[in-house]
């Protein structure tokens, strides 16, 4: 979030793969070590109550600790460390997950430094103020900022314009311009001014300040459970009661089966009194889901994280979350889909005309058009027909006609020529006022480039016409493979736009949308969300204006542009620091692989219960039932031996899958059917193999230790 925070190893921002794909945050093995302290905090009861699983875990290993001392024995001793390494590697895992938001928010308090206001005693009076502590500040007072000064609060440019620099926010170092009026007007607290002087009247609420927000959030602070956790939570719950109270059936079934074998003599499982208690508590702890259990809240934090490393800002989980089941995406057109300026693409001569006549005059008159569109023509002409780029300062005996909104032309008086080029009725009407006749050729150019989709710009020579110039949008390189991309994974996009219906159609089929909305207004924008939403469609938007605040907030994600007003940033659920319009399709793959990587764990989790089951299961009962050994598949060495291979690699499934949990599954654009598909074959066949090469592998380590034979 800030350029500082983004020269850490451990912040730089996650690389996409070699074809583009979201990939996940970088982890520092060395904040593992760091997280460790935060690890064995989170051992008290009063905080690890809110995960059931995870607290059932510390509860048995409490328990055996107890049985342990009570009866000390190597085999109890090392069931006791390892049920308590498995809830410390739990409590790790969101440890690290939150670690990497402080050091961040760490960044973030030290650009919210003790600071000072000049506030204004009248607004119409600059020159009478009071010097007061920015915290001071309440909202509606008016500060004045000159150039060197700190913003003391978040607020609104209502007078003058001035070049901030926001890279204690944005992590940007190039410096942007704040102005009264307009979508630019919003500055945020611990920017600081480069230049000139801004009058800034204060929006926010004490101690909620835009760098507070950050601050909370980047620590988890404010992180709330989402709808789809909440509900996993419950899942993990009952399946936890359904295993204990199986588990409990355990100790009558263990008297019984003694009673009609009493010549089996005790075992490490089966006593007189039916099932050892260490063990009873490893059969738990082995078969409740405590893998996803332990790292579902990291994987929460995680995915929030990766959006900070993307410079957004998530004001919740559930926006993540509802980012990964978004069903309609709408895209402005310009500054998103194409480059945000018309630029020349064509030269078309009349005929009598060559086209390089025609590119020098276009070029010519182009000269004293400080517009990006006639910057373009002058880039055109030189590219596309070798001519030299002139400045207008190299034409002594020129006279310019500069392109003004009024006239909507501009051009050269030079050496007896008179050139014009414009919008085409008023280099027509120019042509016509100087004795000229524009032929019929020339309004056909004009139609068909304007059915195109394109802008034609006329340039004529005092009474005649010599061609028209194509300006078209640009579309932006890789807009129709991300829509592709977005079309497998059943995202509808649409095209947003102010322009007439032909010139919208053109663009949304060069780009490859799935439908547009032509001439739109702010009305027209919330209508179409909640058309798209009344038949149960997720929907995402962009905006950065006053007139967009009303569609951010109906939207079920809506991304607010760091550079936008107050209140779109208000009414957006996320807010893009760099004002990047594209990154709403980044949010979006980012939300599907947060959802995918939850949806990978828990078929891990639940795939890998199954293992342990047969490790411990044939191991209790194997002495009294002998055709139980059927199921030892593993063919384990002991009942010791197997108890404590699965508790062990228990544990260190959890340490081994943190790094998955906070980087995310690697995300590829597919349907919801192929995604369950893989998830199946890769973590749920996955899941149940990995455990049993592994039980087995600490079976064959541990047997040789003393007291394991």
């Amino acid at each position: 979030m800030s350029i500082q925070v983004l020269e850490s190893p451990s912040q730089t921002p996650a690389p996409k793969d070699e074809n583009g794909r979201v990939g996940g945050g970088l982890l520092d093995p060395k904040q593992m070590i760091r997280s460790l302290p935060d690890a064995l905090r989170k051992l008290n009861p009063a905080t690890l109550w809110r995960n059931p699983v995870m607290f059932i875990v510390e509860v048995g290993a409490a328990f055996t600790t107890v049985l342990a001392v009570a009866d000390p024995s190597f085999f109890a001793w090392a069931i006791v460390v390892w049920l308590w390494l498995t809830v410390v590697f739990a409590n790790l895992a969101e440890a690290v997950a939150e670690g990497r938001g402080k050091a961040q928010a760490a960044t973030l308090r030290a650009a919210k430094r003790d600071t000072t206001a000049r506030r204004l005693k009248s607004r119409d009076q600059h020159t009478q103020w009071d010097v007061i502590g920015a915290s001071e500040l309440q909202q509606g007072d008016v500060v004045i900022v000159e150039a060197g000064e700190i913003i003391p609060g978040d607020g609104e440019v209502i007078e003058g314009i001035a070049s901030v620099d926001e890279s204690a926010i944005t992590g940007e170092s190039a410096p942007v311009i704040r102005e009264s009026g307009g979508d630019r007007s919003a500055v945020t607290g611990g920017t600081k001014v480069l230049s000139d002087k801004i009058i800034v009247q204060i929006t926010q609420k004490p101690g909620e300040s835009f760098i507070d927000r950050m601050i909370a959030l980047v620590e988890g602070a404010d992180r709330q459970k989402t709808p789809n956790e909440i509900a996993l939570n419950i899942l993990l719950a009952a399946l936890t009661i359904i295993f204990l109270v199986a588990t409990a059936t355990m100790q009558p079934l263990a008297i019984y089966s003694k009673s009609i074998n009493p010549g089996v003599g005790d075992s490490l499982a089966l006593t007189a009194d039916g099932v050892s208690g260490i063990v009873l508590v490893s059969l738990i702890v082995c078969l409740i889901p405590t893998t996803i259990g332990a790292l579902l809240s990291a994987i929460g934090i995680a995915g929030m994280d990766r959006l900070v490393q993307r410079n957004v800002l998530a004001m919740s989980g559930r926006a993540v979350e509802a980012a990964g089941d978004v069903s309609t995406l709408l895209l402005d057109k310009t500054g998103t889909i194409t480059l945000g300026n018309r630029q020349a693409s064509e030269f078309v001569p009349v005929d009598g005309v060559s086209e390089r006549e025609l590119a020098e005059a276009a070029q010519l008159s182009s000269l004293a058009d400080e517009t990006p569109e006639g910057r373009s023509i002058v880039v055109y002409a030189k590219k596309a027909y070798g001519l030299r780029e002139r400045q207008p300062g190299e034409l002594a005996h020129a006279e310019w006609v500069a392109f003004t909104a009024q006239t909507r032309m501009s051009g050269v008086n030079l050496d007896g020529r008179e050139v014009r080029k414009g919008a085409a009725t008023a280099v027509m009407k120019w042509v016509r006022d100087h004795g000229g006749h524009p032929t019929d050729e020339v309004g056909h150019m004009v139609d068909g480039i304007s059915g195109s989709g394109g802008t034609p710009l006329v340039v004529a020579e005092k009474g005649r016409v010599l061609g028209v110039i194509h300006l078209k949008d640009v579309v932006k390189a890789g807009m129709r493979e991300r829509f592709d991309e977005m079309r497998r994974m059943g995202i509808r996009t649409v095209m947003i736009t102010g322009d007439n219906p032909l010139t919208a159609r053109a663009i949304a089929d060069e780009a490859g949308v799935d439908d547009f909305l032509a001439e739109a207004t702010p009305e027209d924008k919330l209508a179409l969300i909640k058309k798209e939403q009344e038949g149960g469609r997720l929907v995402a938007m962009t905006g950065d204006g006053t007139n967009d605040a009303p569609a951010l907030a109906q939207s079920d994600v809506g991304v607010a542009m760091n550079t936008g007003t107050s209140a779109a940033k208000e009414a957006g659920n996320m807010v893009d620091l760099d004002s990047n319009p594209t990154k709403l399709i980044e949010i979006v793959e980012i939300g599907k692989q947060l959802l995918i990587t939850r949806g990978a764990l828990t078929t891990f989790s639940i795939a890998n219960d199954i293992a342990k089951y047969f490790a411990i299961i044939p191991a209790m009962f194997a002495a009294v039932y002998p055709g139980l050994d059927a199921l030892n598949l593993m063919r384990l060495a002991s009942p010791q031996s197997a108890i404590l291979s699965a508790v062990v690699f228990n544990a260190l499934i959890i340490i081994a899958l943190i790094p998955l949990a906070l980087r995310g599954v690697r995300y590829r654009p597919s349907s919801a059917s192929k995604l369950l598909s893989r998830n199946l074959y890769v973590y749920g066949l996955g899941g149940i193999v990995v455990p049993f090469a592994g039980i087995k592998l600490i079976d064959l380590l541990i047997q040789f230790l003393p007291g394991m034979s």
